[in-house]
């Protein structure tokens, strides 16, 4: 069996590629290729095009995005050929060859205008360039499985990723060190998520213990971990937990100010609330998982976020 992940070097390609590595896979007769930036432009159709009838792959991971938010307003373009014409022919393979496509896709594609957490089933309503690329992505995939006799698709949205990269905790974490004081704001809401949880749940969902592809009910799923927060709170629990091990800080948690949205202006809009509701996910994977999986579904995003952020001052990356 081949895998082709797309997006080796983001946060969640390298989480996909240590998961890899953790199994034997020679053992069970999986084959995996991971593909970066410099090894296929999704820019260019005839690339990929390219790629895939080479690769064969009976499942494709689409761990690859366009996702400069801000940048993405004045790319629109970009992003779109990126984050949905990609996607949709990575769909046309699928359907084509009776293969499996996992892609992920993200918060940004609601308003955040809801009271309440979102489920899949709510309406696509994106205010920004990146948000539209990324809900024109969802629906290309939908459009080429709507008459498939062959092949599945799972499209796992998700929320505020951090991992082996650039993210929000790094950068408060980074600040921290240089600043005694930060505002931060208080008033969007949604769930940090863990790149390393997300790629395990995600091999959970698509592979038995025998690595090998289960038949699932094609559609979109949430995929984030149990909780909710805001940027606040999620910096304040960061920095706690650096102290926590050891961590030498000029901030004071005591010194960090929330603040609102609007007194933070950025070029391209995002939603206010992002909470999203997972439990399609956990239920079609507690359908069929032993127990130790179903364990990921028991750790909070505050826990999650404790492990990762220890886990760096011990390893000196910050």
């Amino acid at each position: 069996m081949q895998i082709l992940v797309f997006g080796k070097d983001g946060q969640l390609g390298k989480a996909f590629q240590q998961q890899f590595e953790q199994t034997p896979l020679e053992k069970f007769g999986v084959q995996v290729q991971l593909i970066g930036r410099s090894d296929c432009d999704l820019a260019n159709p005839q690339e990929m095009i390219a790629l895939l009838g080479r690769v064969k792959p009976n499942v494709i991971i689409n761990a690859a995005a366009y996702t400069a938010v801000d940048q993405a307003e004045s790319e629109p373009e970009l992003a779109h050929a990126i984050n949905a014409r990609a996607p949709q022919l990575m769909a046309q393979y699928a359907v084509e060859n009776g293969a499996t496509l996992l892609h992920y896709s993200t918060d940004y594609v609601f308003d955040g205008g809801k009271a309440g957490v979102y489920i899949e089933s709510d309406l696509r309503n994106p205010l920004s360039q990146y948000g539209k690329s990324k809900a024109a992505g969802e629906h290309a995939i939908e459009e080429v499985f709507k008459k498939a006799s062959k092949g599945q698709y799972a499209i796992l949205r998700t929320s505020w990723v951090y991992g082996d990269g650039g993210n929000f905790i790094r950068t408060i974490l980074r600040l921290a060190k240089e600043r005694e004081a930060l505002n931060i704001i208080q008033d969007q809401l949604g769930v940090p998520t863990s790149a390393q949880w997300l790629a395990a749940i995600s091999l959970d969902f698509i592979f038995n213990d025998e690595w090998q592809i289960q038949k699932i009910t094609s559609g979109i799923y949430h995929a984030v971990p149990p909780g909710q927060t805001n940027w606040y709170e999620l910096a304040i629990v960061a920095i706690n937990s650096a102290i926590e091990v050891g961590a030498s800080l000029k901030l004071d948690p005591s010194n960090i100010k929330p603040i609102q949205a609007i007194e933070y202006p950025l070029p391209a809009p995002r939603p206010m609330n992002s909470r999203m509701s997972a439990q399609k996910l956990k239920k079609a994977i507690e359908a069929r998982a032993d127990v130790s999986k179903l364990q990921r579904w028991d750790t909070s995003w505050t826990e999650q976020v404790r492990t990762y952020v220890q886990a760096l001052v011990k390893e000196q990356v910050i």
